[in-house]
């Protein structure tokens, strides 16, 4: 057993996610226990300036150096918070907060060959809260920056996730579909673990077979965007989707937002608040326009547009719709957005992965968790038909303290 931290912020930029978890295992045999999860708000400040920078504002190399470390010191903060009361981790996995993300140009001769992307057609992702000072501040190893290797091999750097998923919600009679709600929406497809037809439990699918995985497009980052702009930057988030419960969607508003090319490409895919941030929602809102929608309106509308975006994208690219879907991430408190999900995908059943014995909360925090202690185990944590890369690869970082050196 290995007591491990888990840390990461979304999309949303809602705060840090910290997880305390003790992780039994490896993969085919992997079990985590939760020992205590919680979420970390960043100083309002600090949050205006970090979603000022992924909305595209300029800041200077110096500024951009006090931006990383101001999250690490959060994100060091939260790692010592959630231990205090607990035994010491002995590892600390953190995934940082992404400010930029820039897909492959082009993933579709990605696995081709035998080498990646030229340098002119990789991906991009920069994730801020260096894990080196993270290890100095909390005196714990840090494995951090997760995704470079995996885009290094022609990925796309995300989703990661899927193959944690895998190791811990795979069912061996039903396929899931478990989908992330965060300000950008993911999903991970896993068939039932046994053959069909096959009741020998030996013989199961190895691990990876079958598995899927993709962003699906904006969760919460529009309506977040929508309820900030409609109360006046009094309200954050539309708790419960009680606001948008009110509205009547659009839909022919919906199938103009669902032109955008995304949509339409098949996987493996990405996105992030690049695309659908404050520059779509402002086109949103101009489009808009001639239906003379009230607020609750275009919440509805907006909450329209990620549920049918989901439901077309399995419908798309999935080998058949799964048995059930399993939501996590800040959404799946989200009712309104939940119960239309339910009622596009009848008879698909819409649980939440707490209901499976997993927090909603706290999942992705978990999983970064996990991905650190394989890194340290030297256990490739991507799944190339997920991301695109050309293999199996090492993720993260290792930066040791100079505690554990001495």
């Amino acid at each position: 057993m290995v007591r491990v931290i888990g840390l990461i912020s979304g999309t949303s930029v809602d705060g840090i996610d910290a997880a305390l978890v003790d992780v039994v295992g490896s993969q085919t045999d992997l079990k985590v226990n939760l020992v205590a999860g919680k979420t970390f708000p960043y100083p309002p400040a600090l949050r205006s300036q970090i979603l000022s920078v992924c909305s595209g504002s300029p800041l200077s190399m110096a500024e951009l150096a006090e931006l990383d470390d101001s999250i690490a010191q959060e994100f060091a903060t939260a790692a010592l918070t959630i231990q205090a009361e607990h035994d010491r981790a002995e590892l600390i996995g953190s995934h940082g907060q992404t400010v930029y993300h820039r897909p492959p140009r082009n993933t579709e001769n990605s696995r081709e060959g035998a080498t990646p992307f030229p340098k002119s057609l990789m991906g991009y992702s920069l994730q801020l809260g260096r894990g080196a000072l993270i290890a100095q501040l909390t005196g714990i190893t840090t494995v951090s920056n997760f995704r470079p290797a995996d885009i290094a091999a022609g990925g796309q750097g995300a989703p990661l996730v899927p193959i944690v998923d895998a190791c811990l919600l795979a069912e061996p009679n039903r396929s899931l579909c478990i989908q992330n709600l965060g300000g950008i929406g993911n999903v991970t497809y896993l068939p039932a673990t046994r053959k069909q037809g096959n009741h020998d439990e030996s013989e199961i699918y190895t691990l990876g077979e079958g598995i899927l995985g993709w962003d699906t497009g904006p969760a919460n980052s529009l309506l977040d965007l929508a309820v900030q702009h409609f109360s006046g930057d009094t309200l954050a988030i539309d708790s419960g989707g009680s606001w948008a419960s009110t509205g009547t969607p659009c839909e022919a508003l919906v199938e103009t937002w669902l032109s955008q090319d995304f949509f339409a490409q098949p996987p493996p895919k990405s996105t992030g608040r690049e695309l659908f941030g404050v520059d779509y929602f402002d086109r949103c809102l101009l489009e808009a326009k001639p239906y003379n929608l009230s607020p609750a309106d275009v919440l509805a509308t907006l909450t329209e547009l990620t549920v049918v975006s989901i439901v077309n994208s399995y419908q798309n690219f999935l080998p058949a719709m799964p048995d059930r879907v399993l939501l996590c991430g800040g959404g799946s408190h989200n009712i309104y957005l939940k119960r239309r999900l339910q009622s596009q995908l009848h008879p698909v059943q819409v649980l939440t992965t707490s209901e499976a014995g997993l927090s909603v909360d706290f999942k992705e925090a978990i999983a970064f968790a996990v991905l650190a202690e394989w890194r340290v185990r030297g256990i490739p944590g991507n799944l190339p038909q997920v991301t695109g890369a050309i293999a199996p690869v090492l993720l993260g970082e290792i930066n040791s303290c100079w505690h554990s050196l001495a």
